[in-house]
């Protein structure tokens, strides 16, 4: 199928991708822009996991002060390089977690940091919550692992729905970023600190 030049501009600048990925995706998805942002999404994805395990030794200190100056966040977000770490998009990335970090108190960056001990406590208490109740086993124990998902979603920075995003994760903004610079992206460290808390 033959795409215009004008959808792969719109592809382009909605996705960020470059001319050849643009026309690529659009073919496959037979001029639907839609199902093209779709599919440069999964090959972003596909990209960012090849990208894992490089080391991130470059990266910025980014903070964020509320405006009623009562929560502040100090963020350390690493890539590779120096010239990607001066990006104004690694810098609106940083910007966008620390709003996240403020408004919804993460405690882990991941769920791989959180402590065995923690996990098992949130089981107990889940399953005294249904030790009265008369389901099954299996369906207790799906009931359990469930709530954990919801507990790692709302406990972990990677797992939380992005405040000002529509259904996207923290993780697929970084995602979305390293398809983009072609580097690896990782939250190394960060802390919130609140009057009050």
């Amino acid at each position: 199928m033959e795409v215009s030049i004008e959808k792969i501009k719109i592809l382009r600048s909605t996705t960020g991708a470059g001319m050849l990925d643009c026309k690529s995706a659009l073919e496959e998805a037979d001029g639907d822009v839609d199902k093209a942002v779709e599919i440069l999404r999964k090959r972003g994805a596909i990209k960012a996991a090849k990208k894992a395990d490089r080391a991130t030794k470059e990266g910025i200190v980014y903070s964020y002060i509320h405006h009623n100056e009562k929560i502040g966040v100090l963020l350390l977000l690493g890539c590779e390089t120096d010239f990607v770490a001066r990006t104004d998009e690694f810098h609106e990335l940083a910007k966008k977690i620390c709003f996240q970090i403020a408004s919804m108190n993460p405690q882990w960056i991941s769920r791989e940091e959180v402590p065995e001990e923690v996990i098992n406590k949130e089981k107990e208490i889940y399953a005294e919550e249904l030790k009265d109740s008369n389901k099954p086993e299996n369906v207790r124990e799906k009931i359990i692992e469930n709530k954990l998902e919801k507990f790692f979603q709302e406990q972990c920075l990677l797992e939380q729905e992005y405040v000002f995003g529509e259904g996207e994760k923290i993780k697929d903004l970084i995602t979305e970023l390293v398809a983009k610079v072609g580097e690896n992206i990782t939250i190394a460290k960060f802390a919130r600190f609140a009057v009050g808390e």
